[in-house]
């Protein structure tokens, strides 16, 4: 008789601690949906990080770290998912993986889930981001592979953000390839500086607001005057 009764108990402890759980998803649903309204990003991710404690889902998962991601919180959004490259992974799990890796200034690690990424959806986008990081580790054959590629697929229209000034800009992505083959140039014959000033003219021609390529023209001008200037000295 006793143990019916401890069943019984335990049954009726188990049935409302679901009664409870299913309360709290439905307010948690409630709020999350609240915050969205409100445009309080913090109140998104309280939210979401409730519900998937209730419910743990991959999605809910992947959905938070997004969140973190786009809201500069790059620590965050990794500690959520990881770094690891998983084949399963989704394309918003490999995507906030390779922004968040490379705005953490990690361009090898970074560079290996935009190459997922390219490899499940080929762009001039994800073209234009694995021959810049490709750059900076010092593919240069790689780099230009993708360079190759951006260019002959890319649009008039289509831009690219940038974040070296204090207010961020867009600028046209056909103009950016030029950049970047500007200094894969140089990178690769840094006695022929007029060979890489060349191409960022190219660049600045098709958008002469460019700023980080004007940037990079004054900067290999400079260098070029260098040996004069020493002489001269």
């Amino acid at each position: 008789m006793k143990r019916v009764i401890f069943v019984l108990v335990m049954s009726l402890s188990f049935l409302g601690t679901a009664q409870s759980n299913t309360e709290l998803q439905k307010h948690y649903e409630a709020f999350y949906k609240e915050m969205r309204i409100q445009g309080d990003v913090s109140g998104v991710i309280n939210a979401i990080t409730h519900l998937n404690i209730i419910a743990p889902s991959q999605e809910r998962r992947d959905t938070l770290a997004y969140i973190y991601a786009n809201n500069n919180q790059h620590m965050q959004a990794l500690n959520t998912i990881g770094i690891v490259k998983n084949e399963t992974d989704s394309d918003l799990s490999v995507q906030v993986k390779a922004i968040s890796l490379k705005a953490l200034n990690q361009p090898k690690r970074a560079l290996e889930h935009f190459e997922v990424l390219f490899s499940r959806n080929q762009n001039s986008y994800l073209a234009y981001e694995l021959a810049d990081l490709k750059i900076q580790t010092g593919d240069i054959a790689g780099a230009e592979t993708n360079i190759e590629y951006g260019m002959t697929n890319v649009k008039e229209d289509m831009k690219h953000a940038f974040y070296e000034r204090q207010q961020p800009y867009e600028a046209s992505l056909k103009a950016a390839f030029y950049h970047l083959k500007g200094l894969m140039q140089f990178n690769k014959d840094k006695n022929n500086i007029d060979a890489a000033i060349a191409l960022i003219d190219e660049a600045l021609k098709i958008d002469p607001s460019f700023n980080l390529a004007s940037l990079s023209k004054q900067a290999l001008t400079s260098r070029k005057e260098q040996p004069a200037a020493a002489i001269k000295n």
